[in-house]
Formats: C-alpha cells, sequence, structure tokens
C-alpha cells in the first residue's frame, strides 16, 4: 500500500504518561502500512516529544495527534487543551517552558532539515498547535 499525495491518520489519545508510547507505537505502524518506514527514526521521536509536552502542558483530559504526508514531507501535528495566556509575562514564560520541553524535537526536525513551530488552535474550544514538518529526502537519512 502506498501513502496517497494527500492522506492523513489521527488519533485522540488521554493526557496520561502512557499515551508517548501509543504514538510511538501507532507511528511505527501508519508509516509501515504506507510504506514510508524510512521515516520512521525521527517521526518517532517527533512525535514522541510533541504527545509528552502535549500532556504536560493540556488542562483537558485528551490531546489529538495528526500525521499528514503530502509534496514529500510528513507534517506531525499535536493539539492540546491549553490556551494562551492573555497577560504577556504569563505568555512569554509559558512559550518559554514550551520550547525548553521541545529542544530534543527541535533537534530532529533540525537535523532533518524540517520545520515546526506552534501557535493557537484554529479548532472551537482552542488550546495549542504544535507541528513538525519532516522532508521525505532528509529525514530517510536521520540517524539519530
Amino acid at each position: 500500500m502506498r501513502w496517497a499525495t494527500r492522506s492523513s491518520t489521527s488519533l485522540t489519545l488521554p493526557a496520561a504518561p502512557q499515551s508517548p508510547a501509543i504514538a510511538r507505537a501507532a507511528t511505527r505502524t501508519i508509516l509501515q502500512a504506507y510504506d514510508l518506514e524510512n521515516m520512521t527514526e525521527a517521526a518517532v521521536q517527533v512525535m514522541s516529544e510533541l504527545v509528552a509536552c502535549a500532556c504536560r502542558f493540556t488542562p483537558t483530559p485528551e490531546v489529538y495527534m495528526a500525521l499528514r504526508y503530502r509534496d514529500e514531507a510528513l507534517r506531525v501535528v499535536l493539539y492540546d487543551g491549553h490556551a494562551s495566556h492573555t497577560h504577556p509575562r504569563l505568555a512569554a514564560a509559558c512559550e518559554a517552558r514550551r520550547r525548553s520541553a521541545l529542544r530534543v524535537m527541535a533537534r530532529v526536525v533540525r537535523a532533518c532539515r524540517g520545520d515546526w513551530g506552534f501557535g493557537d488552535a484554529r479548532e472551537p474550544g482552542g488550546g495549542t498547535r504544535t507541528w513538525a514538518v519532516l522532508p521525505r529526502d532528509r529525514t530517510v537519512t536521520y540517524l539519530g
């Protein structure tokens, strides 16, 4: 089976300590099913870090993960229920904590010459959307 040029898979996970392990297993299985297993090492590391961070920050009982492959790149997206702070100092401190929690993930994405970021979720209920883009040609050579 081949991944169509604009396909996606998503899961809702509990905001719990076991969720990063569930996300790693799901990511491996999804990439294997769509003949993208040569992207597994980097994608699993990125997904695991994003899920762990989302579970740490969210005040809600669930987080939402998505894998999207299109334009020769894998997009890893996490949504959590942590809304932006309205006070500028609180917002800056929270952003700094989130960036610090994602420093390993950021290094993996840089090694794959990808991109990442976070901001307000556009979905109803708000929260935070954190994402990473892993170009296939660079990700298949990632060795960790």
